[in-house]
């Protein structure tokens, strides 16, 4: 079965950086794009970046020259170094993935938990 989990959150101030991983386990053959979302409280969930398999990136207006979305094929792992931290990055940071478990699987549509990031001085 596959998981994703998310971890690096925490509380940082203005300015400051964070690295968001989002580690898979379980049978996985490939994946395909993986994203980032975020849901800030009393928002909906908003999409923050994505990374195809090739490593082409996009990144939503808000984040662009701060945030960079990257990936490690070998360790089934994605990751988004955030820089220039603002109180309006405050979020629920959410990872997003398209794989294919087994190579005779449909590609399906995973989410991890979340993780908190919290800019504030």
């Amino acid at each position: 079965q596959v998981q994703l989990v998310e971890s690096g959150g925490g509380l940082v101030q203005p300015g400051g950086s964070l690295l968001l991983s989002c580690a898979t386990s379980g049978s996985i053959f490939s994946i395909n794009y993986m994203r980032w979302y975020r849901q800030a409280p009393g928002k909906e969930r908003e999409w923050v970046a994505r990374i195809t398999s090739s490593g082409r990136t996009n990144y939503a207006d808000s984040v662009k020259g701060r945030f960079t979305i990257s990936r490690d094929d070998a360790k089934n792992t994605g990751y988004l170094q955030m820089n220039s931290l603002k109180p309006e990055d405050t979020a629920v940071y959410y990872c997003n993935a398209e794989i294919r478990p087994r190579r005779i699987d449909d590609v399906g549509d995973y989410w991890g938990q979340g993780t908190q990031v919290t800019v504030s001085s």
